[in-house]
């Protein structure tokens, strides 16, 4: 391989993101070698050039970068245990979600046998990868980091945060905890309707529009995010009072409608808390401190 030509790559795991990353990487020209538990998943992006090892060790042993597109990292250990001998002198880039811990963990794995490692989570669903839309965070060396940068930016724009192999897998959990509640909260909200005869139908369409919204209503006029970093909570437009009374309405709405109680419970929690720290009076964002600091005394009448 000369400077122009693209790089071998090793893809592990062939779900539709996996299948997706393949592709991108075949368009760019790079030669890429894959495996998968299931062979017959393979099929497509052979027949579009990729090469299909017969094992994870010939998979591992035929490209100096080797990105992983797993269920989680236990699929890691399970998947490159026979192959850890061919691990050293490699960059495993894993793609797959799990907890920060476990990614540090899997770097302190990776390194015994020699490795370089990267975490990486893929913030765009596997249709978007390749697009411009599209983004990854990544944490780990960053001399590992940009030594394939090009390769790693044709499925997305990377984001490196940082040396700490858990960053991404919390920023990606981050992206997700909002991502999970908005999905929760859409679907509680379209079960509230139906209460009234209200079809999904007709409801989501009423309701998608508040998620959409929600970065304007959040950024008008105010920087949100260095106000709390501040622990300044100015109270002149949506206090806890009043966040906290409409918690309490779609609370008591839920309970007379027989719907489900645990999203409204644990949101009406969250403002419960802040009232009885005296904080009744401050914006919203007042809740942070209950929910960074959920076993310190209650009542206090001061930021936990």
């Amino acid at each position: 391989m000369n400077a122009a030509t693209p790089a071998p790559v090793t893809l592990i795991g062939l779900g539709p993101m996996g299948q997706a990353m393949v592709r991108t990487l075949l368009a760019a020209g790079h030669p890429v070698t894959v495996w998968n538990r299931t062979a017959a998943r393979a099929e497509g992006v052979v027949a579009d050039g990729a090469t299909l090892a017969g094992s994870p060790v010939e998979a591992v042993a035929a490209s100096e970068l080797v990105i992983l597109s797993l269920t989680d990292y236990q699929a890691m250990y399970d998947v490159l245990r026979d192959a850890a001998p061919e691990l050293a002198g490699r960059t495993l880039v894993n793609l797959s979600s799990d907890t920060p811990d476990r990614a540090r963990e899997a770097a302190d794995w990776a390194a015994g046998h020699g490795a370089r490692f990267l975490t990486g989570g893929v913030m765009v669903p596997a249709p978007m990868v390749g697009t411009e839309a599209a983004y990854v965070y990544y944490s780990g060396p960053s001399e590992v980091f940009e030594a394939h940068r090009p390769a790693l930016s044709l499925i997305g724009a990377p984001r490196h945060l940082g040396e700490d192999a858990g960053l991404a897998q919390l920023m990606y959990l981050a992206h997700l905890d909002v991502f999970l509640t908005s999905l929760s909260a859409l679907l509680h909200a379209t079960a509230l309707l139906g209460t009234a005869g209200i079809t999904a139908a007709e409801a989501v369409p009423e309701l998608l529009p508040t998620l959409t919204d929600i970065p304007a209503m959040i950024r008008a006029g105010e920087d949100v995010g260095a106000q709390i970093d501040a622990g300044e909570h100015p109270g002149h437009l949506s206090t806890v009072t009043m966040m906290g009374a409409t918690a309490d309405h779609i609370a008591d709405a839920s309970t007379a409608l027989g719907v489900d109680l645990a999203l409204p419970q644990a949101v009406r929690s969250h403002y419960l808390r802040a009232l009885a720290d005296g904080h009744g009076k401050e914006n919203w964002t007042r809740i942070i401190d209950g929910i960074r600091n959920p076993n310190s005394p209650q009542g206090s009448g001061r930021p936990a």
